[in-house]
């Protein structure tokens, strides 16, 4: 007799849930233990979910856009042997006494009454979209309230069960916008600047509208939120790495047969951790309310990945206890994780600070946005050949350009002149990354 397994989703992280946008199997596939079953997306990234068993696919549990959260069923397999069967939950005898409290309990409740306030009028001044308003889901009473504080429900996210909006979302997203000034309750500007006008562009000519990605809308939601809300200075400066590049080709050669291939990135990262350990104050984050600044004792370097899908910054743990080689195999191994969509929402949380490197594309300096909560960021450029006057003439070196964004409440100018200068520093003489 055939076993029958249900393979249900793993850990996700702090994800409450997430939704699924592809579905990889069907019906009567035959399947290996850690094939993958499904694509989800998170708010930050997309990640597939793999089978805990192997065998032929039954019955599939899901469609594309459900949401589903851990221990949910994705598939039904006809296992391999020696699979765990699936055994239906056995009756539990309840006494009569607790069986007639159970039909109180379990009562249904009577028809929701039909909400009779008014029709939605905004005000000149509450800008608010009627139908949007009438679309959010949310009960009468939460849409009472968010009317009498102005309040745009469609600007609201959801906290509550299937993402309905509560009266603590209503109240969290008006302090929100009191403490930042990013916006006002109602969806306008609270810096007077109008919205953008909607645009007809097919008048214009042939057009294309193409969606964007879960990701990208996400991280565009983050980083629009990161530039208001974060007063951001932007440093240069330029590293000589001319010995560091000759000995990261002669480390390859050394490392070819190992499989271990080292880029410049990894010695940025040795570089930038040892930046924090000394500069302590780019190794925190700052309390929403602003009165503290909550400073950390370990030193995870984010480095920000291209995907088809989008940005997304998978994190390196504890960076100044592991050696280049690690470094180099673990940042080879977790980009390609990015690009597969196999990475786990803990891949991508406790950064420290991160690097946005764009050194293998080309330009010459450009300027990070902080990722938030960090308070600092270090975008790489392509390093260039430039001739560099030693004091007696002119020396041909390999500079490459830093651009050090920092959150001007946390941290001041001549930190951050110190810090980078302290980076360009260790680069420029790799000897001194081992000290």
């Amino acid at each position: 007799m055939s076993e029958m397994v249900e393979v249900k989703v793993p850990d996700i992280g702090d994800f409450d849930s997430v939704e699924i946008i592809e579905i990889l199997v069907s019906v009567g596939d035959q399947i290996a233990e850690e094939d993958s079953l499904i694509t989800v997306e998170s708010d930050k990234a997309s990640m597939e979910i793999p089978s805990s068993h192997a065998g032929t696919v039954k019955e599939i549990k899901v469609a594309i856009g459900d949401s589903i959260a851990e221990g949910a069923t994705v598939v039904v397999l006809e296992a391999s042997a020696g699979a765990a069967v699936v055994e239906e939950p056995k009756k539990q005898e309840v006494p009569e006494e607790q069986a007639e409290i159970a039909k109180v309990e379990t009562k249904p409740e009577p028809a929701s009454v039909v909400e009779t306030a008014p029709a939605i009028r905004p005000s000149p001044t509450a800008k608010i979209d009627p139908v949007n308003f009438k679309n959010a889901h949310a009960s009468p009473a939460v849409r009472k309230f968010a009317r009498e504080l102005g309040v745009d429900l469609s600007k609201v996210d959801g906290s509550g069960r299937s993402s309905r909006i509560v009266k603590d979302d209503v109240q969290a997203f008006v302090k929100r916008v009191l403490t930042t000034g990013g916006g006002s309750v109602n969806g306008g500007s609270a810096l007077g600047v109008e919205p953008m006008p909607e645009i007809d562009f097919s008048q214009f000519g042939e057009v294309e509208t193409v969606a964007l990605s879960k990701i990208n809308k996400l991280t565009g939601k983050f980083l629009h939120r990161n530039w208001v809300t974060i007063p951001h200075i932007t440093q240069f400066d330029e590293a000589d790495i001319t010995s560091l590049e000759a000995f990261r080709k002669q480390l390859n050669k050394e490392y070819e047969r190992e499989g271990v291939k080292f880029t410049m990135l990894s010695f940025i990262m040795k570089a930038v951790a040892a930046g924090l350990k000394k500069y302590p104050r780019f190794n925190s984050s700052l309390e929403p309310s602003g009165e503290n600044l909550i400073l950390k004792n370990y030193f995870n370097v984010g480095v920000a990945v291209d995907t088809p899908d989008g940005l997304v910054v998978p994190v390196i743990r504890d960076v100044d206890k592991k050696s280049l080689v690690e470094i180099s195999l673990e940042l080879r191994e977790i980009s390609g994780k990015a690009r597969d969509k196999k990475l786990k929402p803990s891949d991508m949380q406790g950064g420290s600070m991160s690097i946005s490197s764009l050194g293998g594309i080309g330009g010459t300096k450009f300027t990070p946005i902080v990722n938030a909560p960090e308070v600092a960021i270090l975008g790489v450029s392509k390093a260039e050949m430039k001739p560099v006057w030693n004091g007696s003439e002119f020396e041909p070196k390999l500079m490459c350009p830093l651009c050090l964004s920092y959150d001007h409440r946390v941290i001041d100018g001549a930190d951050g002149a110190r810090f980078i200068t302290y980076v360009s520093g260790l680069l420029a003489d790799a000897r001194r990354l081992l000290l």
